[in-house]
């Protein structure tokens, strides 16, 4: 019987990436569905790798010093012993556009930069580098990716917060009616015998004597009487138990519907406070952007522009700034250069490598917070910090040899402009430090005019 040696073997894959971040990060990925991976820092790099080895995908990053992705991929398509080599662009470039221009290069497709675990496992199953789902979980020896069965840390949603809740009260409740409906059913019997005792007193003394000996004798009314008493309490007895058996029904409900009631309230208030928090250092912001506006522009004149975590630096607010300065400037006969420096916050932030980092809680202890620092930037090379408009305003300026502006760009890291709070503070939360990492996390236009360069 032969077996099928591509079912049981490792599967290989290159990645093409000048940002060692991404790369570590995709390729923990693809090992944990037991892919053997290996990395180059260029194109030229990953072209010299394919003459003597034969991966089963390439994930080829685009912006990159020398050759650029799409370069590289007209050259791996343009070999005949590499030609069938799915390849697949890892890049933070998006839009139907360049899905379509990286298509008609031969790229099968597009991951972005801020990757998830889902997109990488949809990408393995449609190259057939996994086995299909339906026959992993058919086969009795069939080997399972490891980072199928991890569980990334997560907080606890309101439903298993309710659940817990339930679970703990709900013993103690049904205990309490336990014990209520074993003092009721006690005192109900006690008090029957009493009553039987008081009409065993009650019964004269000679109703033993038999009148007519042929026939039987007749009920005794008080017998009959005390039947029915009995009956009476025995069923008074069962209603209680089911009145209480609806009022421990209800309570439950209405420590349910409580419970969800306070939490959807929780979440409100913690949302307002958030919204209020923003709009108070949007406000402030923006007060001090037009205080800095409302000032003739000279040399070393400063414009901030916050940055929120997870976007691109030059790009959205900051380009609309940066066209609004160069205008501003035309208008008033300006002669010298803009600055563009970008610099990096520091943010509490939660999740992990295979599923990405996000903003932790405003509530959460900042000792519980999973990274501190700035991985989406960090990720990043400087024309991944820059947007395919602002790139293109740049080369228009650049263009135009008349234009009395100079642009210059530069990334100078982490330099705080707001200090940080105390991190070994007790009651420090995230949203206490993510408050001043979004004033650090900033770009910076400043204008220096040529008069004042030539002193």
């Amino acid at each position: 019987m032969s077996v099928e040696p591509s079912r049981h073997m490792p599967k290989r894959a290159l990645i093409v990436d000048d940002s060692r971040s991404a790369r570590v990060i995709l390729g923990r990925m693809l090992e944990g569905y037991g892919l053997l991976v290996d990395s180059s820092e260029s194109a030229e790099q990953g072209l010299e790798y394919l003459r003597h080895h034969r991966p089963d995908v390439i994930f080829m990053d685009h912006l990159m010093p020398g050759m650029d992705g799409f370069q590289a991929v007209q050259a791996i398509k343009g070999n005949p012993q590499t030609a069938t080599i799915p390849v697949v662009m890892y890049t933070s470039q998006e839009g139907e556009l360049y899905l379509s221009q990286a298509r008609a290069l031969g790229a099968v497709g597009v991951l972005p930069k801020t990757i998830k675990q889902a997109d990488v496992s949809k990408v393995l199953y449609q190259l057939r580098l996994l086995p299909d789902r339906r026959e992993s979980r058919g086969a009795a020896n069939d080997d399972v990716a490891p980072s199928v069965e991890i569980e990334a840390p997560r907080r606890p949603s309101v439903g298993e917060l309710e659940t817990a809740i339930r679970s703990a009260v709900a013993p103690l409740l049904h205990e309490h009616a336990s014990e209520l409906r074993r003092f009721v059913l006690a005192s109900l019997e006690s008090f029957a015998r009493r009553l039987a005792s008081e009409h065993k007193h009650a019964a004269p003394s000679n109703d033993v004597t038999i009148i007519e000996p042929a026939e039987p004798k007749p009920p005794v009314r008080s017998s009959a009487r005390s039947s029915l008493l009995l009956a009476a309490i025995a069923a008074l007895a069962v209603l209680s138990t089911l009145v209480l058996g609806v009022l421990y029904a209800q309570s439950v409900k209405v420590r349910r519907a409580a419970l969800q009631a306070n939490a959807k309230l929780s979440v409100i208030v913690q949302e307002q406070q958030a919204q209020i928090g923003v709009l108070r250092s949007d406000a402030d912001r923006r007060s001090a952007l037009a205080t800095v506006a409302a000032v003739q522009p000279s040399a070393g004149s400063i414009r901030p522009e916050l940055v929120p975590y997870g976007e691109v630096p030059l790009a959205g607010a900051r380009l609309e700034r940066l066209r609004a300065l160069i205008t501003d400037l035309r208008e008033r006969g300006f002669v010298g250069k803009i600055k563009v420096a970008t610099y990096s916050g520091e943010f509490c932030l939660t999740g992990n490598g295979f599923e990405g980092y996000s903003l932790a809680a405003d509530d959460l202890p900042f000792n519980r917070c999973d990274v501190v620092g700035n991985p989406f930037d960090d990720g990043m090379s400087a024309a991944q910090r820059q947007s395919l408009a602002f790139a293109n305003l740049l080369s228009s300026m650049r263009s135009d040899s008349h234009d009395s502006l100079v642009i210059e760009i530069q990334h100078l890291g982490r330099q705080p402009a707001v200090p940080y709070p105390d991190a070994n503070q007790d009651k420090l939360t995230a949203g206490d430090w993510n408050k001043v990492a979004v004033l650090n996390n900033r770009v910076e236009f400043t204008a220096e005019s040529s008069e004042h360069v030539e002193k």
